[in-house]
């Protein structure tokens, strides 16, 4: 029998290596890791942004979900259209706007959702289980001041 494998470090991440870079890498490595998770219940990695946006119920329009994703309308559009087409996402009249549509998420895709929330939820406490509470939340700390600085840095220098 042959002894498990493990994954060849990254030559490129150090210990003293640049944070971003390796939030980049754990951003990548969690996302193959769970996007094969997702698609066995219907869903994948990309259609996160969207699943977010919209599991309060309230319709939103392309526009309004390419903005909080922090995509170009474009890439929004053809996304919606896949999840469209696989049933994830429905199109409604906007109320306000006769011409305009809002998007949805149907109701078989609100059934699903629970089990695509259980894998997220399986592998983050697998990844965050060497660290104690004090540890997670000095994390969390951290990061949400980092999202915070690179957010304000975004709106300086984009206008968004």
């Amino acid at each position: 029998m042959d002894a498990p494998s493990c994954p060849t470090p990254d030559p490129t991440l150090s210990d003293d290596g640049p944070p971003l870079k390796l939030l980049g890498h754990i951003h990548r490595s969690f996302h193959r890791m769970a996007d094969p998770l997702l698609r066995e219940h219907g869903f994948a990695m990309g259609h996160l942004p969207v699943l977010v946006a919209l599991k309060d119920g309230r319709a939103r329009s392309q526009a309004e979900l390419a903005r909080l994703a922090q995509v170009e309308q474009p890439s929004m559009a053809q996304l919606l259209a896949r999840m469209e087409r696989d049933g994830l996402v429905e199109r409604v009249p906007d109320p306000d706007d006769g011409r305009s549509r809002l998007i949805l998420l149907t109701p078989a895709c609100r059934a699903r959702m629970h089990k695509s929330r259980g894998v997220m939820q399986a592998l983050s406490e697998e990844a965050l289980a060497e660290f104690d509470a004090a540890e997670r939340a000095e994390l969390a700390r951290l990061i949400r001041k980092l999202a915070d600085r690179v957010d304000r840095m975004r709106a300086e220098r984009l206008g968004d």
